[in-house]
Order: C-alpha cells, then structure tokens, then sequence
C-alpha cells in the first residue's frame, strides 16, 4: 500500500481533501433549492461516495512497498473485527450527520450551518483526537483555535436567531401576490430579483423541496447541533479503527490500514444512507411529498450532481484520513474545517 509519511506530502493531501469538501456541500445544496428531494439526492450521493472509496482501496491501497495492503487485510476480518467495528460506528455517525445536514441547510442555511457543524468538529472531534493521538500536536498552538471555533458556534446560533427576525419583518407586510420569476436564473438579468429580499424568500420557498417557512427557530438549531455532534464522532472512530489505542487486537496482528479502514467505513456508510433514504421515500420527514424507488429511478432532474457530490465528497474524506495518518488526525481536524468554514461562508 502506498502510505504518506511526510509532512510535506500531508499538506498535499489536505489541500486536496480542502477544494472536494469544501465543494460537495454547496452542490446538495443548490439541487435542494432547485425542488429536488433530499432523498433522491442522497440516494445518488451514496453511490457513488462508497465507489470512491473502492477507487481509493484497490489503486493507493494496493500499490507500494508497505505492508499489508488492501485485500489482504479484506481476508482477516475475523482477526480485526474490533478495529472494523469502530470503522464501521464511524461511518455510521457520518452518514447521520450528512442525512441530517440536508434538511440543515434548508432551515439554517448553508453558511450558518456550515460555521456551527465546522466549529463543532473542531471543539469536540479535535480534542478527542488529540488525546488519541498521544498528543503529537502542539497544544498551545491546537487549543487557542479550538477556542476560537467554540466562539464561532455561539455566535453561529446568534446569527441564526437574527436571521429569522430579519426575514420574518421582511415578510411581515408583503403582499401575498408575487413575482413569478426565476429566482435562480431569471430570463432577463436586468430583472433578476434581489437576493435576500421578500419577493426572492417567497420564490425560493416556493421552489425549494423543503418548506422551511414558518417553522420553529428551535427546530433547524436543534438539527444543527446534532448533526455536528455526529461529525465530531467519525474521525476519532476512525483514529481509533487505525492506530488501535484501546489495544483490542492481539500483538501479532497488524493494524487496519487507512485504505481497509476507509473501505470498511464507506460501506456502512452506504448501507446507513440507503436504509433511511428508502425508509424516508415512504415516510418523508419534516412533511415532504412521498415519493417511491419507481419515482427515484425516473428521476433524472440533477441526478449528475448528485452523483459529482458524491464522488467530491469521498475523494475529500479519503485524502483527510491519509493527511491525518502521518500529521495527526487533530490537526487535519482543524485545517479541514477552517477552509471548510471559509468555503461555506462565501455560498
């Protein structure tokens, strides 16, 4: 297998892993402002998130000189299964935390979310890290910017507040009757509709999947909050799937590599995503249309960048967790979410 050992090749990785997560986000975004189901779209995002990670197995996984590579370690499942079970809880809190961002971004917005869930990966995912990683990182460089981003989500919460008083003085005296233009891509830029004005907050209420209006401010804070707890979860379940901290596997067996790690993890990934998103087909959360397998496979509306999404988002992860096997997964912690951060502040 190939494996990163350079602080230098890292960063590569991280500036890498920066551009894919900092992308896919806005991606699912725009197909759900667009009126296509949440559902749908992650049904295609999870496809191809876990064909991602079968790339990343069978090419970085399966060249090298290191030991043991990928399909060897697929035969000695038995002998790993505790290091696999962490990786698979790992991928299970992700595929929570990415379910639950969908309808977060609906009620909260992509920037604000964006702030509130980055911040708290970075609060609680890389102090556990840390400590995991037998404290590698400077703690008096790591920590003041943990501190920084526990600031960030109390002030996310307030912007959010703010937000929703805002819009709702906007809408407050608006006549009921409204333009019937295109809010994303009007016919005349001329008299394209103002962002952030009434008449673009009813248009795009109106054309996005997940009616947002109205509901309780509690609601989307409390979706945030525990869609960002269940991001802080995944990288220190994986740290330990790799580097055995709690010493669950006899002596003479070799740790998970991160591509046998990564692989185990994206699969169930991919078995949580499926599970719930057919689940939700029938029973829709948050009073969504109902839809079905028959009408999934029909639709073909954004289906390309669902799947782009998807691939963005598992290329990203898979370069995070090489990045963090040689400089610690603390620090990948951090600079993935600060450029994340930066990345969701501009949508």
């Amino acid at each position: 297998m190939y494996q990163v050992e350079s602080k230098g090749g890292a960063l590569v990785c991280m500036l890498l892993s920066l551009f894919f997560l900092g992308t896919w986000p806005a991606i699912m975004n725009l197909l759900e402002r667009r009126g296509r189901l949440p559902q749908h779209t992650y049904l295609d995002y999870t496809i191809t998130n876990l064909l991602a990670a079968v790339i990343i197995a069978f090419t970085f996984g399966q060249i090298g000189t290191h030991d043991p590579n990928f399909l060897s370690q697929l035969s000695q499942i038995h002998d790993n299964l505790p290091s696999v079970l962490f990786a698979m809880a790992g991928g299970v809190v992700l595929s929570i935390g990415n379910l639950s961002s969908q309808y977060v971004w609906a009620f909260v917005g992509l920037s604000v979310a964006g702030v509130i869930t980055s911040s708290i990966i970075v609060v609680i995912g890389t102090i556990l890290n840390y400590f995991l990683d037998d404290k590698i990182n400077k703690a008096k460089i790591l920590f003041p910017g943990v501190g920084c981003f526990f600031v960030a989500v109390c002030l996310g919460f307030i912007v959010h507040s703010s937000n929703i008083a805002d819009n709702q003085a906007k809408l407050k005296d608006f006549a009921s009757e409204v333009s019937s233009k295109d809010v994303e891509n009007g016919s005349d830029p001329s008299n394209k509709i103002k962002a952030g004005t009434a008449i673009f907050l009813l248009e795009l209420e109106k054309r996005r999947s997940i009616k947002a209006s109205g509901k309780s401010t509690f609601i989307g804070l409390a979706i945030t909050f525990f869609a960002g707890i269940s991001f802080s979860l995944f990288s220190p379940l994986f740290n330990l799937a790799t580097n055995d901290q709690y010493h669950t596997l006899r002596t003479e067996v070799p740790h998970l590599s991160v591509y046998t790690t990564f692989f185990y993890f994206s699969v169930s990934c991919f078995v949580i995503g499926i599970i719930l998103n057919i689940i939700f087909l029938y029973h829709p959360m948050l009073n969504l249309p109902k839809s079905s397998l028959k009408a999934y496979l029909e639709d073909w509306n954004g289906r390309g960048l669902a799947l782009l999404a998807g691939l963005l988002c598992g290329f990203g992860n898979g370069l995070q967790f090489m990045a963090g096997q040689a400089a610690g997964y603390a620090a990948a912690d951090v600079v993935q979410c600060s450029v994340s951060y930066k990345n969701n502040c501009r949508c």
